[in-house]
């Protein structure tokens, strides 16, 4: 993701990114679900290897076939989340840890949220349109309706120039499933509302952001820091969050080259507990 050191240019698009087989609609299916998504998770850490954890997902619902179908399907979905995560996000092993560590159900979403916007390439499509959106200034530029959703989705080409083209139902469908996830992330107030704002983050999300922005940023992150910005923050609050993240033992602000730069202490999540 780049962007001007002001942040005025935001992310590119990442229309005609994506061959057509990378990009689903399993939101439809699975929406950001984090308690279920901490299950996983610390299944994973508790026996290792995805191949148990999916024998002992099933088998603690084995005695109820239509929970087990719908678990199959969520298993599926979630499990992808984690095993696709690039290394600059925490490794699933310690994310119990990085759960543990989160203050209230909305730090824990906005943990999970960020797994899911990695992941899901049409989440993410949609997603910098929207920290596009915020790096113009645009009149309500978290707007989540239907019509402003449907627009952004129909401005999506594929790789080889063709277009997004989804029944209008399943695209309806997407596009609840993205509100919710904005809900739980504290970017909508609630089920009425499509309007948002830019959510307030705990310090375990904002943590995981700015690791997520330094490992993933090169010499330059702070001009374009991708969690802050995937986390719909504008650039009017970066300095401000770089300065809570400094207050806490994790980051610090050093002098290199007569500047002050912000640095992790020691890597970017040594502050979660049971990291390597």
């Amino acid at each position: 993701m780049n962007a001007l050191p002001d942040g005025g240019d935001g992310p590119p698009s990442l229309s005609r990114t994506f061959s057509p087989e990378a990009v689903n609609m399993s939101l439809t299916t699975c929406g950001l679900l984090p308690a279920r998504a901490a299950e996983v998770a610390r299944l994973y850490r508790a026996h290792g290897n995805w191949s148990q954890v999916e024998d002992v997902w099933f088998g603690e619902r084995r005695a109820n076939r239509s929970t087990k179908a719908s678990s199959r399907k969520l298993y599926r979905v979630l499990s992808s989340r984690f095993k696709s995560a690039p290394a600059s996000l925490p490794n699933p092993r310690t994310l119990p840890d990085v759960f543990d560590a989160c203050s209230s159900p909305r730090d824990r979403a906005q943990v999970c949220y960020l797994y899911l916007v990695a992941d899901d390439a049409l989440v993410r499509y949609v997603v910098h349109e929207y920290a596009r959106r915020l790096a113009a200034d645009d009149a309500d530029a978290l707007d989540f309706s239907n019509k402003t959703l449907t627009t952004l989705l129909n401005r999506f080409e594929y790789a080889d120039g063709t277009s997004f083209d989804y029944a209008n139902s399943t695209t309806e469908r997407w596009c609840e499933g993205f509100r919710s996830v904005m809900r739980e992330i504290g970017a909508l107030e609630s089920q009425q509302t499509v309007v948002g704002a830019p959510p307030s983050l705990g310090e375990t999300p904002l943590l995981v952001a700015m690791g997520y922005s330094y490992a993933e940023g090169g010499d330059e992150w702070v001009e374009s820091p991708v969690g802050l910005q995937y986390l719909l923050q504008p650039s009017a609050r970066w300095t401000e969050l770089y300065d809570r993240v400094a207050e806490t033992a994790a980051w610090e602000y050093v002098e290199l080259h007569g500047s002050l730069q912000l640095r992790p202490t020691e890597g970017p999540y040594a502050w979660v507990g049971g990291a390597e």
